[in-house]
């Protein structure tokens, strides 16, 4: 019997983890996990990703909160994920309550509930965990016997959308106040304190929103006319927290490793945060500004522990751009020499297309050349220039060239449709440049030494979404039928290239990417659209088989809204937008300053060649203090 691995009964019975896929993703006790004495901790966190554990497993930013929530001594923090579909109608029918992995207790009974909203199609699934839970979905119907409920993650940069579910939101980095909030928490509890208190007094805590204490009002066009503090003491604005030395901060060196492989089934060792290239379309190069750079010497002792106390045989490193980070030369050579002896793979994703990247990789990839992946987002240098993407073709080509020449025959191509001020010449420059990149192959690589092989392209567009914090923001997204056109005029364009069999083309669904630009800069009044889907059966919308996009139309409907207000018209530069109360350190007057510049097609240097007053360096520290450099030519 499975219950006997354990020294504690497991929530499910024998029967049912034999009736259920994976019955892994519920069982717990993995390698590092953490279990402790429930008699001896003041406070429960129970930290949920909302999507299916493989998921959920792969997420650092969990890793790094568990691991700093369980370095408190009086803190127990434990796991929980979205139960797949087959154990969710099984928990539902035999009424089972929502249980955390380390303990098997039910949810209900914690003290926080912890939910990172890392991706607006994960909306409903945070309805299935507290209903699961047993809790109620209204943060304003939850009682004294409730957990607090706080999400946390990129999503909460427009926190509107899912105002009426959560109790707090944690807007920034999680290393920096979770420990104050908790000692709020204890101290409420021991002078007997209720709920409403404990949150009037947290929405004093730098970076917490908690919604029920600001109030909305609209304009009679559905826009906001005013967002307002209900009581005189409670903050205006909240204004994101960052850690600015993250060299000594919580780092996990013994990650918890699961039963089963996992999308990110490695070490993952942070080497940076933030991005110096400011590409206009990217929300997480704005949020996560300014750039701060871990030291070398800490990289490399987490490195081998990590390595050392989970049995991995790869490493990761994650950032949003590695190739610029200042040390990574000599990162990557320590990697080789250890690893090499270990026979560890070295994984390097978000490399730019440049010879220093290429070395990188050769040094890396010595022996499995596996297949490379360029970003150009745009077909045209012209709308390149408009997303301020910092790259031209010259620059493709010739990373491409060596590319071949270093080995690889397979290239990935990542563009996206729909971005501003795109024309059909720009649509058909995806095809066309994707057409160049296969004729360099067979320019650079001689016919005697391709063994009969093409190469191959593989070209996918997503459908661009404008988000909050953006220069993008203001912006009118497309339509369905928009989308599918683009998508048809590229397919189109590609197949009347000359290499066209090199090319192989993908793009995503237009349904989805529309309601997530819906959601992404939604208000308050979806709340209701969330919780209607919700009870009509819909979760788990990031999965393509179980989106069903007729049952958000017909209810946003319903609910006297429309896609059209939220996604299809351009807002003015004046428009109180739902996320203005949020400070995120960058300016509202850089960003304008930076969709003009995307209008006129004008560039904007990156951080370290030039700074572009954005506004973040008053958090006084990364980037923003380093000397002016110019960066090594890309």
């Amino acid at each position: 019997m499975i219950e006997h691995i354990f020294e504690e009964k497991l929530a499910l019975s024998d029967d049912i983890l034999m009736r259920i896929e994976k019955p892994e993703r519920y069982i717990g006790h993995e390698v590092n996990a953490v279990i402790k004495d429930k008699s001896r901790v003041a406070v429960r966190f129970a930290m949920c990703f909302p999507d299916v554990y493989e998921i959920g497993m792969s997420h650092l930013g969990i890793q790094i909160l568990y691991d700093m929530f369980n370095s408190m001594e009086d803190v127990w923090c434990e796991r929980v994920y979205s139960p797949w579909v087959d154990l969710d109608a099984l928990m539902r029918r035999e009424k089972i309550p929502l249980f955390a992995l380390e303990s098997q207790d039910p949810i209900k009974e914690f003290d926080f509930l912890g939910i990172t909203i890392q991706y607006e199609m994960c909306y409903t699934n945070i309805l299935q965990i507290l209903d699961l839970a047993q809790l109620p979905l209204l943060a304003s119907q939850r009682g004294e016997d409730c957990p607090i409920v706080i999400g946390g993650g990129p999503c909460t940069y427009n926190p509107e959308p899912l105002a009426d579910f959560f109790d707090i939101f944690y807007i920034g980095e999680g290393e920096t106040r979770y420990e104050e909030l908790l000692s709020l928490y204890k101290n409420c509890r021991q002078q007997g304190f209720d709920r409403v208190e404990f949150l009037r007094r947290a929405a004093k805590i730098p970076g917490m929103y908690v919604p029920r204490f600001y109030d909305v009002e609209y304009n009679k066009d559905g826009t906001i006319k005013r967002f307002f503090p209900l009581e005189d003491d409670i903050p205006k604005t909240v204004i994101k927290e960052v850690v600015m030395d993250v060299t000594n901060t919580y780092y996990p060196t013994k990650p918890v490793v699961p039963f089963i492989k996992v999308i990110q089934d490695r070490v993952v060792l942070e080497i940076q945060r933030g991005c110096i290239r400011g590409c206009r379309f990217c929300q997480a190069g704005q949020l996560y500004r300014p750039v701060r750079e871990r030291d070398v010497e800490m990289l490399k002792k987490y490195a081998l522990e990590m390595l050392a106390n989970t049995g991995y045989e790869e490493i990761s490193l994650s950032s949003l751009s590695s190739s610029d980070y200042s040390k990574l030369p000599e990162l990557i050579d320590f990697l080789i020499d250890a690893c090499g002896r270990q026979h560890t793979n070295i994984s390097l994703p978000s490399l730019r297309i440049d010879a220093f990247s290429l070395d990188v990789m050769r040094k890396v990839q010595d022996i499995k050349k596996s297949s490379l992946t360029f970003a150009p987002e745009a077909g045209s240098q012209r709308l390149r220039n408009v997303i301020n993407k910092g790259l031209t073709e010259e620059e493709i080509l010739k990373g491409a060239s060596l590319a071949f020449e270093g080995g690889w025959t397979r290239v990935k191509l990542y563009f996206m449709l729909g971005l501003p001020t795109e024309t059909l010449e720009d649509i058909r420059g995806i095809a066309e440049l994707s057409n160049k990149i296969a004729a360099t192959y067979f320019e650079t690589v001689p016919k005697e030494q391709r063994g009969g092989n093409r190469c191959q392209i593989i070209t996918s567009t997503s459908f661009f979404v404008p988000k909050p914090f953006t220069p993008f923001q203001w912006v009118r997204q497309c339509t369905k039928e928009e989308f599918l056109d683009k998508a048809y005029q590229t397919r189109t364009a590609i197949s009347e290239q000359l290499n066209q069999k090199s090319i192989k083309y993908n793009w995503h669904e237009a349904d989805a990417s529309v309601l997530e630009g819906v959601l992404a800069r939604g208000d308050r009044r979806l709340g209701q659209v969330i919780r209607k889907v919700y009870e009509k059966g819909c979760f788990y919308d990031a999965w393509g088989e179980y989106y069903k996009n007729d049952v958000w139309l017909q209810t946003i409907e319903e609910c006297g809204l429309t896609v059209d207000f939220y996604t299809h018209r351009e807002r003015s530069l004046d428009e109180i937008l739902p996320w203005d109360f949020i400070d995120c350190g960058v300016t509202k007057e850089f960003l304008i300053r930076e969709w003009e510049k995307a209008k006129k097609e004008e560039t904007s240097e990156n951080c370290r060649q030039k700074c572009q007053g954005c506004g973040v360096a008053r958090f006084g520290g990364g980037i923003c203090v380093e000397p002016q450099k110019r960066q090594r030519k890309d």
